[in-house]
């Protein structure tokens, strides 16, 4: 189960890899190139994402972190109710075990056996299910993350969208003028709203 808490730091970490790189289309370049031109501003804008920031005030990133959370921890309670059943069972056979034929020793024993590997079996499958579906949730994050960008870069006249992580910095510094997150923020909690209702 520690995996899958683990897996929730995931998050950021495969936000962070994926460097979310929006390049607008060329006419939009030409575009805004020649109004920038005009104005002498930049026509090659570049901004950043603080990724940080963006999923702790996303709101669709912290429904699916509590509810990988609560998973976590049925699927722990699950694990740890039949871990102590089998335990009082090795407890009451390690008891009686004297009292027993050597033919019902070696039958019990099979079958506490075979109990043992039926609770692996389940903590594997149980974990690996987690696993399975935060790698689906992992890329609906980053679809609706990039898909938004996409739009919100045509808009803005944006050339380039990098992300910043203190986890991961591939960027080591950018003047906070190009730091768009909080109007990102904005806008995916927005749209996330909408889907909601």
């Amino acid at each position: 189960m520690k995996k899958l808490v683990a897996g929730i730091s995931k998050f950021t970490g495969l936000f962070a890899i994926a460097a979310v790189m929006i390049s607008c289309n060329k006419e939009q370049s030409k575009n805004s190139g020649a109004a920038a031109a005009g104005s002498g501003a930049n026509a090659e804008q570049i901004v950043y994402v603080n990724s940080d920031s963006l999923l702790n005030n996303y709101e669709y990133f912290k429904a699916v972190q509590a509810t990988f959370q609560e998973k976590s921890k049925k699927a722990q309670a699950d694990l740890q109710a039949k871990g102590a059943a089998f335990q009082r069972e090795v407890a009451a056979y390690q008891q009686s075990a004297g009292s027993l034929s050597a033919d019902q020793r070696q039958s019990t024993e099979e079958r506490l056996a075979r109990k043992q590997q039926e609770l692996a079996t389940f903590n594997q499958s149980a974990g690996n299910e987690l696993a399975n579906e935060e790698a689906k949730e992992n890329e609906k994050l980053y679809n609706k993350v990039s898909d938004y960008l996409k739009t919100h870069a045509k808009a803005k006249g944006y050339k380039l969208v990098l992300t910043y992580s203190k986890s991961n910095p591939s960027v080591l510094y950018a003047d906070s003028s190009l730091d768009v997150t909080k109007e990102v923020v904005e806008g995916l909690n927005a749209e996330y709203k909408k889907d909601k209702k």
